[in-house]
């Protein structure tokens, strides 16, 4: 079995391609209130220049209360220039556009075309197991290649 991480990195890639992500904290926020049944797994990345921002450590806070209230798996991963590279962000597009941000990205799974991979099973099984050792949030580190 592949590890959990290259799971997660196909997982985004599959959902990228079926229009099943929500990428960003304040967008991820708004389709949870909206409809939080469709949303699979929460995946807060950040890395280490990221750990003294207080605003998006509240936020992290926020959205895991919410997620483990819901019933929605929830990933911590560091690595952000890899899910750049996963979702072929770059700093900045040919019209001077901030990239997405990254912080935040929703899985969502649609009862019309639901994803179907299982990436996704090896994922959900792992936060379901991460749960039953009372590891609430799990933590990923996603390696550059």
């Amino acid at each position: 079995m592949e590890t959990v991480s290259q799971a997660l990195e196909e997982l985004l890639v599959a959902a990228q391609r079926q229009d099943c992500l929500t990428v960003g904290v304040y967008e991820s926020a708004k389709l949870m209130n909206v409809d939080p049944d469709s949303v699979v797994l929460c995946v807060l990345a950040t890395d280490e220049e990221d750990e003294d921002d207080i605003a998006l450590q509240i936020h992290f806070t926020l959205l895991q209360a919410f997620c483990c209230d819901n019933d929605i798996n929830i990933l911590r991963v560091s690595g952000m220039r890899r899910l750049a590279q996963l979702l072929e962000e770059d700093t900045a597009d040919s019209n001077g556009n901030e990239p997405r941000d990254l912080h935040c990205i929703l899985v969502t799974n649609p009862p019309v075309q639901p994803l179907k991979c299982q990436a996704l099973q090896d994922v959900s099984s792992f936060c379901e197991e991460s749960r039953c050792r009372n590891q609430w949030v799990p933590c990923l580190d996603l390696q550059d290649r």
